[in-house]
């Protein structure tokens, strides 16, 4: 990193970002997105914050979708001059020998280096607030090396990442919590009481008090962007770090989040692949990153409930799901399950299931195989035993598939979700059919 070219960077250069940081399970990329969205919105109001910085993972399309400038992917042009003004500076990989001995020289690994050009892209550009999402989890986080935020944020907490952050809820609340700092707001959404205590806990090592954020009933009501529930709680969140930030930040004129302000962030705000509508015609695609027992479950929710608002409970429309997840770390069949009765407990009425893997198309094959179209089928009869069910060797195929679901009236909902392995192609699909 630098803070001009030509000099080394300095841990002052970090500091100096003005950085909201924020940690959790569920709802992290939602959170940033929101606070980034707030505090976009007052500083076109009042002039400050001029330029926001927003650092998040994974992309789902292209690469710059990670480090944002106004909420704008950063530009192919500035991401390039940037990665190797950083890139020529950092230790390759290298082997030589000393004293008969090789050692071995390594550069930062693939996280840590998008974290540490996040850094060095803000620092150039002289944003005046960078708003941070931990990768997994806190603690030992790549992005944690910033000594001096001037908030720090968790959003719900679950069991997800357990063989990193686990086994229990509590080591997980553990490893979240690192992030929180001397001298920096401390803020967390409402939690159970035994993650809870320990965020109190760890934050009282650091000399802050955990201040627990409920619902801003300030935050608009009847509005798509804050469908499923679990959304108001992250704007709520994120109101509450736009506000503390710009309590410690910003001209004294300009400290106080308005009705105004929120309204209008909500309005602006949108986050690819998460709770995502496209309208197409007679046909509407919802698609959702979902990939554990928690968010497949929103996911669900959110599908029902959305579809009966955007297009009523006429008995004409046809509700699809196509669905895939491979990861050999998580139980595969267990998610499907999760999945199935949660669609069925929210009356989603799900009539076909497309079951896909992360090929986009015969043109783009990707590396990972799917566990089985059997173990999809098995699964999901054993809970929704009367759901056609199809098998589409890529995501072009299934879109297709659902396409022609909607017979003569064309009236389809379909809703995409398990991995962001098959959200993101999909919305590459959708988005340059």
């Amino acid at each position: 990193m630098a803070a001009d070219v030509g000099t080394h960077s300095k841990a002052e250069d970090v500091n100096s970002l003005n950085v909201i940081h924020i940690a959790g399970t569920k709802g992290k990329g939602s959170t940033c997105a929101f606070t980034e969205s707030f505090l976009r919105a007052h500083g076109r109001r009042t002039g400050y914050p001029h330029k926001t910085g927003l650092y998040t993972s994974p992309h789902l399309i292209v690469p710059e979708e990670r480090i944002r400038i106004n909420s704008q992917p950063l530009d192919r042009t500035l991401l390039a001059k940037y990665f190797f003004e950083l890139y020529d500076r950092l230790p390759q990989l290298h082997s030589e020998y000393d004293a008969g001995k090789e050692i071995m020289e390594r550069g930062p690994r693939y996280l840590q280096l998008w974290a540490l050009f996040a850094f060095h892209v803000f620092i150039r550009e002289k944003v005046d607030a960078a708003i941070f999402e931990t990768h997994n989890g806190g603690e030992y986080d790549a992005t944690n090396v910033v000594q001096k935020p001037v908030v720090t944020a968790i959003t719900t907490l679950g069991m997800d990442h357990i063989d990193m952050l686990g086994p229990s809820i509590e080591n997980i609340a553990w490893h979240k919590a690192g992030i929180y700092k001397s001298g920096a707001a401390a803020l967390s959404t409402r939690q159970d009481t035994a993650p809870a205590s320990v965020l109190e806990k760890r934050a009282g090592t650091r000399g802050e008090t955990v201040k627990f954020i409920g619902e801003d009933e300030r935050l608009p009501n009847d509005t798509l962007q804050l469908k499923p529930g679990v959304q108001r709680r992250n704007a709520s969140l994120a109101a509450a770090a736009a506000q503390a930030f710009l309590s410690r930040t910003a001209p004294s004129e300009a400290r106080e989040l308005t009705i105004e302000d929120l309204e209008v962030g909500v309005k602006q705000w949108s986050w690819p692949g998460r709770f995502q509508v496209i309208p197409d015609g007679k046909r509407m695609w919802f698609l959702d990153a979902a990939h554990n027992n928690m968010s497949v479950g929103l996911a669900a929710q959110w599908f029902a409930e959305t579809g009966r608002v955007l297009r009523g409970d006429d008995g004409g429309v046809v509700k699809v799901l196509i669905f895939s997840h491979i990861n050999e770390l998580r139980d595969t069949a267990g998610l499907l399950e999760t999945l199935a009765r949660a669609l069925l407990d929210c009356e989603a009425d799900v009539k076909h299931v497309i079951f896909s893997t992360y090929d986009e198309s015969t043109e783009k094959k990707a590396t990972r195989k799917p566990n089985g179209p059997e173990l999809f089928r098995e699964t999901w009869q054993k809970v929704q035993p009367d759901t056609q069910i199809w098998d589409e060797p890529t995501i072009q195929g299934a879109i297709e598939r659902a396409k022609q679901l909607g017979g003569e009236n064309g009236e389809v909902q379909t809703l995409i979700t398990g991995s962001q392995h098959l959200v993101g192609p999909a919305l590459r699909i959708l988005k340059f059919k």
